[in-house]
């Protein structure tokens, strides 16, 4: 009987450690306590599901903060510790090792939907020791994005420039942005103009207004 009664106060407690992780994902990162359950749970390499070309249908379009300005010309700024920043363009990024996947694109509002993306993988464009952390923002860096390094190296975590085997648009982020299926869409950041590689954890948009920093699904 009291190994039983111990077991069950281990799954007690396992369990209220995760109604406690579910309730604060929605709120201000609280802190170390919040990073350490994140990054013990985080599996780098597990993949979301991934679907038929066949399914993808039409992205709705959300906010356009960062999008407002026009963009006369592209270039794609690449900071990391101990180099000298890097600007390449469109055509530069294109070159990579092209990537195609047809993933679930999940908003935070409660929404979804499937669609098919072709690009280059964001880690082709890491340094080949990367510190913790990655930031991205827009050219105006109105819209920013912070994103753990494991999260950045993760084999979906796309620099897309094609939506549904079309260009992308303006309101979709046009000419390159970020696509990160095992994040929510607040992560998902469109017209990627700089993306800088960091020890320190960056500032992100929506944790400032109340998101957990994380954002995984």
């Amino acid at each position: 009987m009291p190994n039983e009664r111990r077991a069950f106060m281990k799954f007690g407690l396992a369990a209220l450690a995760a109604g406690y992780g579910i309730r604060k994902s929605f709120e201000i990162d609280p802190g170390p306590f919040n990073e350490r359950v994140s990054r013990t749970l985080w599996n780098a390499q597990g993949l979301a599901k991934t679907y038929s070309r066949e399914q993808a249908g039409e992205l709705r379009v959300n906010s356009l903060v960062g999008l407002e300005s026009e963009l006369e010309e592209f270039k794609l700024r690449i900071e990391s510790p101990n180099a000298s920043p890097r600007e390449l363009t469109l055509e530069d990024v294109q070159r990579l090792p092209i990537t195609e996947q047809t993933t679930q694109f999940t908003c935070i509002e409660g929404w979804s939907a499937i669609a098919h993306w072709k690009g280059a993988l964001l880690k082709h464009l890491a340094p080949a020791s990367p510190p913790a952390y990655v930031s991205l923002s827009t050219p105006d860096n109105e819209y920013y994005v912070g994103l753990d390094i494991e999260s950045a190296l993760h084999p979906q975590t796309l620099l897309a420039w094609e939506l549904n085997g079309q260009p992308l648009t303006p309101d979709h982020g046009a000419p390159i942005r970020l696509v990160i299926p095992v994040k929510y869409g607040i992560k998902n950041i469109k017209r990627v103009g700089t993306i800088r590689f960091t020890p320190h954890r960056p500032d992100d948009y929506w944790h400032e207004r109340g998101y957990d920093w994380y954002a995984g699904l």
